[in-house]
């Protein structure tokens, strides 16, 4: 019978692997750009945040349009769908930008991917599994924490499929950090 891994044993790959994704977060987004692309300038810019601001818009706040759910009249609101303009609006709240606040949430929220990542594998794996086997469980795990939600941003929200794609990319390389660092870390 094999030893399984108590779920402590992991806490050094857990919070390394959420550390090593950070570092590749930021040489995705600070070096290679190709995500960076994908966010455009609206031409106009300052025309469109007074036609908001006149709206008076709850921030923040998330905004469909046109708003098809619940409409009183759903041949109207599939009309306008079909002439658009269409989007989805998401308001900030108007605040000083802190990109140290910003950095601390990403960090968190890869440490709780790494959390249950290692949750998984603990249930999965035995003490002393080898390096490879480890990736193997660890990697997809880890890749679809990071990357299987942003495709219903595509189907519903209408992110673009390239867009979707690319953060897809970046998933699987913070997956393939993360199943690393375990497969390195894993108890024996």
């Amino acid at each position: 019978m094999t030893e399984a891994v108590m779920f402590p044993a992991l806490w050094m790959p857990i919070v390394l692997s959420a550390v090593i994704v950070m570092v590749g977060s930021t040489v995705v987004w600070m070096v290679f750009k190709y995500e960076n692309t994908e966010w455009k300038t609206i031409p106009g810019e300052d025309q469109l945040r007074e036609a908001v601001k006149k709206l008076n818009l709850p921030a923040p706040g998330q905004y469909l349009f046109p708003h098809m759910m619940g409409s009183a009249d759903p041949q109207t609101a599939m009309k306008k769908w079909e002439e658009g303009p269409n989007g989805v609006l998401l308001m900030l709240a108007p605040q000083k930008f802190s990109m140290g606040s910003r950095l601390t949430q990403a960090f968190i929220y890869y440490l709780v991917v790494s959390f249950f990542t290692g949750y998984v594998a603990s249930h999965a794996l035995p003490r002393g599994a080898d390096y490879l086997r480890v990736f193997q469980v660890v990697g997809p795990t880890a890749f679809m924490a990071y990357g299987f939600g942003i495709f219903s941003e595509a189907i519903w929200f209408g992110r673009t499929w390239k867009s979707a794609c690319k953060t897809a990319f970046s998933a699987l390389i913070y997956g393939c950090l993360t199943a690393g660092t375990f497969g390195w870390l894993w108890p024996h």
